[in-house]
């Protein structure tokens, strides 16, 4: 099935605080709105590669484009896509995790094309290999139109303690092993201990669990009613606001009041009937600055470094410098010389107002950084 047989639209997350890429990340800046590999943020790249699969005759798709994010980030956002419309923007006055802001998209879009299939993706993912990716997607696109709640779920390469994992019914055989053809969900499991993520591993029937999904409409819309009734009545409320064109009103009313609780846990560990197509294209969730150090372009002693650097007896270190990105003129002026001699491993970030050092293999505790920060009454920084 093609994207031109099934009207395809991408709601795209962009929410979160991005603590683990402090200082880069802020609060009012978080890791989609930055370029951490270079070029274009993470959430125009985001949007660029589905654009295929929006797109139809004498359109390029992203009419097809829907952000949901808050309001603070409203005004970066639209600078990052500017090609997306104001009223693809889906403003969420207080977060209430991705249950209500998935259920309040699909109906919002329903309203605009209501035989959508929709995709739900996350905005601050790398993908290697979009072709496969787009590929993937087509599957799952197809599994959806047919009435099956669907993910994507990530053929796992190492034992990773950091992502929920989703078991799959096992394949018919061989071949069909390492194709896209959407499998049977038998269950999801949290975060699990590296003995049980290597038995899962091992098993070869569990996937990571990327946060994508993709679903009709109107089928999220029934399983929110079956397993949320609470949240189910909260947007009903707006969608009989809607009709009357009163939607930003109850939007500001009714949000704040829905359950905050996740899709993963309102709703897709509870569907009956849940179909996962394993992928297989380079994805990576950007997690820290170890991942960011491994995506990156490396010299032949795996440092990742600003051109002008000096590095002297030093391997696998990963430098950023972020100074003047925001001051024109002074990013090549007030350029300072970053050296590292005989050190091993580290991250080195540095922006106009604070230097992070770290080991690479501690980066996930940079956020406890923000923590620290906040707890001593220096949020501006954060």
């Amino acid at each position: 099935m093609s994207s031109t047989e099934t009207p395809v639209h991408v709601l795209i997350l962009a929410g979160g605080a991005g603590t683990r890429f402090w200082p880069a990340s802020r609060a009012a800046r978080p890791k989609q709105l930055l370029p951490l590999l270079g070029g274009e943020p993470l959430i125009t790249a985001t949007a660029r590669r589905v654009l295929p699969l929006c797109a139809r005759e004498g359109s390029a798709g992203w009419e097809r484009i829907w952000i949901a994010t808050g309001q603070h980030l409203v005004a970066p956002t639209r600078a990052a896509l500017p090609d997306v419309s104001e009223r693809r923007l889906l403003v969420e006055p207080a977060p209430r995790n991705t249950a209500p802001c998935i259920g309040w998209a699909a109906a919002t879009i329903a309203r605009d094309d209501p035989d959508a299939v929709v995709v739900v993706l996350p905005s601050d993912h790398h993908i290697a290999d979009v072709p496969r990716f787009l590929e993937v997607l087509e599957a799952a696109v197809a599994s959806a139109s047919g009435g099956a709640i669907t993910t994507i779920g990530i053929r796992p390469t190492h034992p990773e303690t950091g992502f929920g994992y989703i078991e799959a019914e096992e394949a018919a055989g061989a071949a069909s092993a390492a194709s896209a053809a959407p499998r049977k969900v038998l269950r999801f499991v949290e975060k699990p201990s590296r003995e049980r993520a290597a038995e899962f591993v091992a098993s070869g029937r569990f996937l990571w669990n990327a946060g994508m999904f993709i679903f009709r409409a109107g089928d999220m819309r029934a399983a929110i009613r079956a397993h949320l009734p609470a949240l189910a009545e909260g947007l009903d409320e707006i969608d009989r606001a809607a009709a009357l064109g009163a939607e930003a009103e109850a939007v500001l009313r009714v949000f704040p009041r829905l359950p905050a609780v996740s899709v993963d846990h309102g709703v897709m560990e509870h569907v009956a009937g849940l179909a996962v197509v394993p992928g297989d294209f380079g994805w990576s969730d950007l997690g820290s600055w170890q991942s960011a150090w491994e995506l990156a372009e490396k010299d032949e002693r795996g440092n990742s470094a600003p051109a002008g650097s000096v590095l002297i007896d030093a391997q696998g270190n990963h430098l950023v410098d972020l100074r003047g990105r925001d001051g024109g003129a002074r990013a090549e002026i007030d350029r300072r010389v970053i050296a590292l001699v005989g050190v091993e491993g580290l991250v080195v970030v540095e922006t106009d107002d604070a230097l992070l050092i770290v080991p690479r293999d501690r980066a996930q505790d940079v956020k406890h950084v923000v923590d620290a920060l906040k707890a001593r009454g220096q949020g501006r920084h954060t």
